[in-house]
Order: C-alpha cells, then sequence, then structure tokens
C-alpha cells in the first residue's frame, strides 16, 4: 500500500498524526505546507492526503484544486477548526472525501481513514468470480449513470458498502462528495442533527451552527447504511427531504435547496417491515426503485478461496511478512465453514491467521476460529443466558465499544442498546460514542 501524505503547518500535529496513521499499519509522509505537498506529489505517490485546512503559502483549499487538477482521483481528508465551518463546505464541494473538526480523538481520525482506505480498495473493483456476484455487479454498473435511488439487500458484512462506493464511482456525480451514514450507529437523539444539520442555539449545547451530512454531500451521493434502523419519526423527515428536494436545519426557518442521489442499504426485509408497520411504505416505495440483492458468502463459495487469498496478501504486506499460501488443509476448513458473519468474518480470521503464521503457509493451527458450541434442546430462559454472555463478552473485548461489538455479533447498535437495558448492564461509554463526538486527545487540538 502505498503512503498517506499528511500535510499541516504544525511541527507537533503532524508528528501526532504520523504516530496516530502508523499505529494502524500505515505509512504516512510529511509536509510541511502546500507547495511542499506538491513537490511531494510530483515525485511520489500516495494512498491519500490527510491536509490541514488553514496554512501559510497555500491553504487546503487551493491545494485541494491543485491536486484535482494534477492529479485527478485521490481520496482526501480535510482537517479543519470550528471556524472554518464553511471552509469545510466548500472542500467538500471542490470534491474533498471528508472532513474532520478540531479537536479530534485518534478513534475519531482513525475510523475516518480507515473508511476512505476501504473505499479505495472497493473503488479498486469488487473482487470476485462468482457468476451470482458477477451478476450484482453488472446490475449496479448499469443503474450507475442515472440518478435513481438504489436499495441494496443484504447481510452484514457481505459487501452492501462496498457496492454502494462502485455505483457512485461510475455515476455521473464520481467527483463530488459520497457521504456515507451508519442508521444503526446514531442515536435518534442526534440523527436529525447529524443528517440536516442546526443552528446555533437549536438546543442545549448547540453553541454554534452545524452542516449537515446532506448538504455537506449536496451535488453528490448519500449513502443511509442499514436504513432500516431508522425511527419511524426521522424516516418521516427523510421522506419529506426526498419529496421537496430540500432541508431545514435543526432550529433553522430557511429552506435549503440539495440535488442529492440517494443509495440505502439494509439487512432487513423492509417490504416485511412495512407491512407490519415497523418502516413507512410510502418510504420503502421511495427507496425501493431499482433494489439489487447481494448473495451471501455461503451461496458464493468460489469466492472463500478468491478473498482467502487477496486478505492473505493485503495482510502480509502490513505486517511485513511473505506468507505464500494456505496448507490443504487450511483451505479445507475455510471451504467448509458457513460463515455467518460473510467477507468481514472471512476478513477478521485472515487477519489473525496471518498475524500467529510463523512459516510460510498458513495452516490450521494458526486460525482461531472458536466452533459454536452444540446445545441440547435447551430452555427459552436458558437461549438468553447464552445470548446475554455472548454479547457482554464481547463488549468486554472490545472495551464496550458498541459499534464494534454490533459489527462482530451481525446486529444493529440498537439491539445491542437494547439488550444491556434489558439486562441492566451499562458498559462504559467510548469517547467516540459520546454525544457530541470526541473531544479528547491534546495532540489533535
Amino acid at each position: 500500500m502505498k503512503p498517506i501524505l499528511v500535510v499541516d503547518d504544525d511541527h507537533q500535529m503532524r508528528t501526532a498524526l504520523k504516530e496516530a496513521i502508523s499505529r494502524v499499519g500505515f505509512e504516512a509522509v510529511l509536509a510541511g505546507d502546500g507547495q511542499d505537498a506538491l513537490q511531494k506529489l510530483n515525485h511520489s505517490s500516495f494512498s491519500m492526503i490527510v491536509t490541514d485546512m488553514k496554512m501559510p503559502k497555500m491553504d487546503g483549499l487551493s491545494l485541494l484544486k491543485e491536486i484535482r487538477r494534477k492529479i485527478g482521483h485521490i481520496p482526501i481528508l480535510v482537517i479543519t477548526g470550528f471556524g472554518t465551518i464553511q471552509d469545510a463546505v466548500e472542500v467538500m464541494k471542490e470534491g474533498a472525501s471528508d472532513y474532520l473538526l478540531k479537536p479530534f480523538s485518534f478513534e475519531t481520525l482513525m475510523s475516518k481513514i480507515r473508511f476512505l482506505m476501504d473505499r479505495l480498495h472497493q473503488e479498486r473493483g469488487l473482487i470476485t468470480g462468482n457468476p451470482k456476484m458477477l451478476r450484482v455487479v453488472k446490475f449496479a454498473e448499469e443503474v450507475a449513470p442515472s440518478d435513481t435511488s438504489v436499495l441494496i439487500y443484504g447481510e452484514s458484512g457481505t459487501g452492501k458498502e462496498l457496492l454502494a462506493g462502485i455505483i457512485h464511482k461510475k455515476s455521473r456525480r464520481n467527483n463530488k462528495p459520497f457521504m456515507a451514514i451508519n442508521c444503526a450507529a446514531i442515536p435518534d437523539s442526534l440523527m436529525e442533527s447529524e443528517l440536516f444539520g442546526h443552528e446555533k442555539g437549536a438546543f442545549t449545547g448547540a453553541t454554534e451552527k452545524k452542516i449537515g451530512k446532506f448538504e455537506f454531500a449536496n451535488h453528490g451521493t448519500i449513502l443511509l447504511d442499514e436504513i432500516g434502523e431508522m425511527s419511524l419519526n426521522l424516516q418521516a423527515k427523510l421522506l419529506r427531504v426526498l419529496q421537496e428536494r430540500e432541508i431545514n436545519r435543526v432550529g433553522g426557518n430557511q429552506a435549503i435547496p440539495i440535488d442529492i442521489r440517494i443509495i440505502a442499504t439494509t439487512n432487513r426485509d423492509l417490504y416485511k417491515d412495512s407491512l407490519e408497520g415497523n418502516f413507512r411504505e410510502d418510504l420503502f416505495y421511495r427507496l425501493n426503485v431499482f433494489p439489487i440483492h447481494i448473495p451471501p458468502l455461503r451461496e458464493r463459495p468460489d469466492d472463500i478461496s478468491l478473498l482467502s487469498h487477496h486478505f492473505l496478501k493485503e495482510f502480509s504486506r502490513r505486517l511485513g511478512k511473505s506468507l505464500q499460501g494456505f496448507t490443504p488443509q487450511a483451505m479445507d476448513l475455510l471451504m467448509g465453514r458457513t460463515w455467518r458473519g460473510n467477507i468481514r468474518e472471512l476478513e477478521n480470521t485472515i487477519h489473525r491467521s496471518v498475524h500467529l503464521c510463523k512459516g510460510d503457509l498458513v495452516d490450521i493451527t494458526d486460525f482461531m476460529i472458536e466452533e459454536a458450541p452444540v446445545y441440547e434442546a435447551s430452555s427459552p430462559g436458558k437461549i438468553k443466558e447464552l445470548e446475554k454472555d455472548m454479547i457482554l463478552k464481547t463488549l468486554k473485548e472490545v472495551n464496550g465499544n458498541k459499534t464494534k461489538a454490533a459489527r462482530i455479533l451481525g446486529v444493529s447498535v440498537r439491539t445491542i442498546r437494547n439488550k444491556l437495558h434489558e439486562y441492566g448492564n451499562f458498559f462504559p461509554i467510548p469517547p467516540s460514542e459520546k454525544p457530541g463526538g470526541a473531544v479528547g486527545n491534546p495532540s489533535f487540538r
């Protein structure tokens, strides 16, 4: 993987960003200003760029324009202070991939970088040799040039967001923002402000104006990930936005017109939910204009070997190893599993095996796979206890991070919250999950 170019005129910030990026396995190259960055770009290639907004000689907006003119498409994460919200809007309009407001935590920075790096992999093409999946990709490429709303169905971990990225890349909006919102990860109390923004003084704690995701993504594409987890109240407001093509910030009176393409994903049967009153029927038909169904990994076993070798190569490179492949026994084990967590579970399994492998080939002993225990006919109470133990154990392993636990268990964050409420057990909330976002690391102020 090519290194990440970090551009910031503050030495302490540059050093802190480099240390943070290196801690998660990516190499960082530093530039002290926009001109220095352009010189480095003339002589080297990079996977993405992280740049400050306010710098001497050349600011972030000017740098972005030069990069787009000379290089074209490369993921760019813009860092800005609270006083430069309008500048952040401008750079998003110029094609920045995402923005980050100071102050921010290490976790917030890493989630942004991982998201953009993952999307970079997605844009290089979906890895498959399976006829069913190739047909899915063909459908996505056919609908991409239009502005038709797309609803992508599939189990957790099948690559729904990846497919959404492909649709955006092949659309006429591909040089504009692609903003993803995880509807399951954001509490209802914060969701409206996250989507549509708010005015200063709109509610307690709204100390300044905030631009919402819809406004930032104007003229681009917005991905509503796991739309089935959105509350009915917010569904009604989203429906109005789709009908009127305009938004109102919370606490604001001025309607703001938007031109945006909607892609939504879900792991639920939204048609059934709409009939049962759990999802608005009118919103369902607004979103379900072009449905695409992604088959689970167990229905395309020929992709297991292909993906396993891809992940082996990727993690070997990241960890500085030169693994050559898998023993026949190891591959038999991989091919024989049902992979309920789909590609995400397979990726995690290969990642662990690369860490543990001491030879040239990954063997069965390098896998940390816990076979699901088989229980005789259990009472409902026993099943409830097993479910509780699994949820609490997973939360403990990820230091109470509900989003990570939900991803591992293949459920929504809302389900985790509801279960904890049922158990009367509340894990400490990580900084990144506290209302208002993470404010923490003094190195990133």
